[in-house]
């Protein structure tokens, strides 16, 4: 028979007794059934409740013909009444996760004649995918609206019209439906057929939070926040940015113009220190005008730093420059000789010098694990 659903008349009922009807061993324990539930299962983007029966952990449910099937962590007796208990935070957190994304699904469907076409309740983000392409000046829109909805505190309303009055419902919904069909209600935010747990009055969801638009496929993908998740994530987001304007000596709604600063101020010293280092680059190599070949060992070079002091060596030196950039142990390299084939001469050093790396052309690049003793050894024998 099918387990009755209790879940259905009262989605704030956290502990309920049932009778066990079967028990079973399962790939990812044991699967009980009771002969009525408040947990609900996996179904319609949302997760399934988690929770205890008689002390015993049930992790997920599922549906299979009507029958509930809770995945327990240990057996419970068939014919014995067992007493459940709900995981509240996590149920009213889905309560909370699937009303708002109904309230919002229902002003953007209507608004921008779209329909929602994918849902799932992450479990830390709720995505939703519409079929029409939308701004995120319009998501906002819609944001702003969907909580003036929720303050105003709107009864949830559910029903199950007849044959006849579903033919003439405006509702939303994925496929057309037949037989009894639940209708899921926000007067004047949506109407749609749905079977999920929702709270009773739109206060309950507390705060909806859209965190970002993108496009997807035909239309868009939209990553949301309900109740206590957004609150959360606002906060982290608020002490987060209260660190950054502490750190800057700036107020809270000032500190992205301090960055900007900060960033200019950073851009700047780049450029003189590229200006500086090149004038490095130069002088170093006004040492070895016609010096023939080069070896140079170097604390490090930041970037492509090491190939641009080799490739300015060597355009005065007049023979083969290499340069090493690291610290012991460990070093970057660069290796030019104009117009000389060096392949076997890297593949030796890569060889003798732990090395890796490659080139053509008379240019070659690449790092070893060597020490500024065993660099210096390895040039001296060539």
């Amino acid at each position: 028979m099918e387990t009755v659903k209790l879940y259905y008349n009262d989605a704030y009922l956290r502990e309920f007794d049932a009778a066990v009807l079967s028990c079973e061993a399962g790939k990812q324990g044991w699967l009980v059934t009771l002969d009525q539930t408040a947990f609900y299962p996996e179904g319609g983007g949302q997760p399934a409740d988690h929770g205890l029966l008689d002390g015993v952990a049930v992790s997920d449910v599922h549906e299979k013909n009507g029958v509930l099937l809770h995945t327990c962590d240990a057996p419970l007796e068939v014919g014995t009444t067992v007493h459940g208990v709900i995981d509240w935070q996590r149920r009213f957190d889905h309560m909370q996760q699937h009303s708002g994304e109904h309230i919002v699904s229902g002003m953007l469907c209507s608004t921008f004649h779209c329909d929602n076409v994918g849902f799932h309740m992450g479990a830390e983000t709720v995505v939703i995918d519409y079929n029409t392409e939308i701004s995120w000046e319009d998501v906002l829109r819609i944001e702003a609206q969907a909580n003036r909805y929720l303050w105003e505190n709107h009864p949830f309303e559910v029903t199950y019209p007849s044959a006849e009055e579903l033919q003439v419902l405006e509702y939303r919904s994925k496929k057309e439906l037949t037989g009894s069909v639940r209708i899921a209600s926000f007067p004047g935010a949506d109407t749609c057929a749905c079977c999920g747990t929702h709270v009773a009055h739109s206060g309950e969801v507390g705060l909806v939070k859209f965190l970002s638009c993108q496009k997807f496929r035909s239309g868009v993908r939209l990553e949301l926040l309900c109740g206590q998740r957004a609150l959360d994530y606002l906060s982290r987001h608020w002490e987060q940015n209260h660190a950054i304007g502490q750190t800057l000596s700036v107020k809270g709604n000032t500190t992205f113009a301090a960055v900007q600063r900060l960033q200019a101020e950073l851009a700047e010293t780049k450029l003189r220190a590229a200006a500086l280092e090149e004038a490095s680059f130069r002088h170093t190599a006004a040492k070895y005008a016609d010096y023939g070949d080069v070896l140079l060992v170097v604390p490090p070079l930041q970037g492509d730093g090491v190939r641009r002091l080799c490739d300015t060596v060597s355009q005065v030196c007049g023979g083969r420059c290499a340069v090493f950039s690291g610290e012991e142990g460990s070093y970057k390299y660069a290796v030019i000789h104009t117009g000389q084939d060096i392949r076997h001469l890297i593949k030796d050093m890569n060889a003798a010098l732990n090395g890796r790396g490659g080139g053509r052309d008379g240019f070659a690049q690449g790092s070893v694990q060597a020490t500024d003793t065993q660099i210096h050894a390895f040039f001296e024998n060539l």
